[in-house]
């Protein structure tokens, strides 16, 4: 899955690469029960002729006019049938033909939820030093606010809270409390995933520079993301003091009551 605004330069590129890889893998690993691989694109409105190119590559185009990288991708979710479902950007950052081995360790690791990391193998022009100094941030302060969440996972740490890279089983969708529009979708997911004691674990990726122009403000997309942060960490608080104030205490036998 997909979201796209105005990526005509990139978007057929990364469909072709994904498609290559994806028959190399039936071939090879999934030959017995080859995967029937549906691509949906979610296609904000562009004007450059992404659909257009997309559909010709045959992917599931979907139109969404309303304006959000979250809302693309729960827009796509709600629009998808597969079992799995995996995601990536159309600017060719993400390396889209490492999927179907990501797949395969999703299943043979009996994972319900995969995230990639981005940061351990970066490419030096493929984030600015503004772009790198909010991904810190915003892993401190994921770090900070939900660490009780995070010692279930395998690391006890999420080293790319951010990034736009996931593979993982529909079925969780209906577990998630997913609300996030904006960019602090990516951030909300791996939360839920992580609250609801999910089977996670985080693999590093080689993340490459986009092609075309960016569409992140690093300073105004990351003080939104922190406030999310802020405000997300209160609602589990308060949640939480709820659930225990509605539990009613065990007396000893023979207390009156």
């Amino acid at each position: 899955m997909i979201p796209t605004l105005n990526e005509s330069s990139s978007i057929g590129h990364v469909l072709e690469a994904f498609h290559t890889s994806a028959d190399s893998a039936n071939q090879r690993f999934f030959f017995r029960n080859p995967i029937d691989w549906e691509v949906i694109v979610v296609d904000g409105p562009s004007t450059d002729g992404t659909a257009e190119t997309a559909r010709r590559e045959g992917a599931q185009v979907i139109s969404e006019l309303r304006r959000g990288y979250g809302r693309a991708y729960r827009t796509g979710f709600a629009a998808a049938t597969g079992e799995i479902i995996a995601t990536a950007d159309g600017d060719a950052s993400y390396p889209v033909e490492e999927i179907p081995w990501f797949v395969l360790d999703l299943l043979e690791h009996r994972l319900d939820f995969l995230t990639c990391d981005r940061l351990s193998y970066l490419d030096a022009k493929a984030m600015t030093t503004e772009h790198r100094i909010g991904n810190w941030v915003l892993n401190f302060g994921l770090r900070a606010f939900f660490h009780s969440a995070l010692q279930g996972a395998p690391a006890r740490v999420v080293r790319d809270s951010q990034s736009g890279m996931w593979i993982f089983r529909r079925e969780i969708l209906d577990r998630l409390h997913l609300t996030q529009d904006g960019m602090a979708f990516s951030e909300e997911l791996k939360i839920e995933v992580l609250l609801r004691g999910l089977r996670f674990e985080e693999i590093p990726i080689h993340y490459s520079e986009r092609w075309g122009a960016p569409k992140l403000s690093s300073w105004r997309d990351g003080a939104r993301n922190m406030l999310y942060l802020v405000q997300k960490r209160f609602e589990v608080s308060r949640d939480r003091r709820r659930r225990f104030e509605q539990t009613p205490l065990e007396r000893p036998e023979g207390t009156p009551r």
